[in-house]
């Protein structure tokens, strides 16, 4: 196919997108829009696992079986126990909210010790990592510490056939601010250039254009 012929098929393409995308805008302006959550994490040596929805949470009281157990966190980020109806514990590490709970059973209990441990790993959604576009199984990603690229991709089962890795845009929230980063993807995978490789942070979002032929 002819270069020029080509390139001008992309920039009609752009202008129609263009297009498509005002319409929508315009027709649902009433919906609200949905805003990025930065993670707590700012480098990867910080990284602290923080409670989710779904997490299953081991919760011993020493000396009180009879209110210790196993909860499983609730869709509002909250659990139930047989002292208390409603903790919240999403978006706490398990030591915080171990001593959350030590204040709270300290008005039925004399000096109540607790260990709290975290069993099926989800977190909540500002750690996860999101894999979308020419991914083979685009999906969200629990975040593991020192987690790099070729280890998410790995996850995702790596390109399609349609996939312009080396287009694809890393989107991340630093200092408050949404910032877009170029990633050589198939450079990492297809020609094996580990100078591609890059370390993730939690909240970070792939994404994998299709590729042009």
């Amino acid at each position: 196919m002819d270069k020029k012929f080509t390139n001008s098929l992309k920039i009609v393409f752009v202008l129609l997108l263009a297009q498509l995308i005002s319409a929508c805008s315009t027709t649902n302006n009433n919906l609200p829009t949905a805003t990025l959550h930065p993670s707590n994490t700012a480098d990867i040596n910080s990284y602290k696992y923080l409670i989710g929805s779904g997490d299953v949470l081991n919760i011993f009281v020493w000396r009180n079986p009879e209110v210790s157990g196993s909860f499983v966190v609730r869709p509002d980020g909250m659990i139930t126990t047989s002292l208390v109806e409603d903790i919240k514990v999403a978006g706490k590490t398990p030591t915080e909210l171990a001593r959350s709970i030590e204040e709270i059973l300290a008005t039925y209990l004399r000096e109540p010790i607790v260990t709290v441990t975290v069993n099926n790993f989800v977190g909540p959604f500002s750690e996860q990592i999101r894999v979308i576009g020419e991914a083979a199984q685009p999906r969200a990603i629990n975040y593991t510490q020192h987690m790099t690229l070729l280890d998410v991709m790995i996850q995702v089962g790596g390109l399609t056939e349609f996939a312009d890795g080396n287009d694809a845009v890393l989107v991340r929230i630093e200092d408050g601010q949404q910032k877009q980063y170029n990633i050589m993807i198939d450079e990492l995978i297809k020609d094996g250039e580990i100078s591609a490789n890059i370390d993730m942070l939690p909240g970070d979002i792939i994404i994998i254009p299709e590729a042009w032929f």
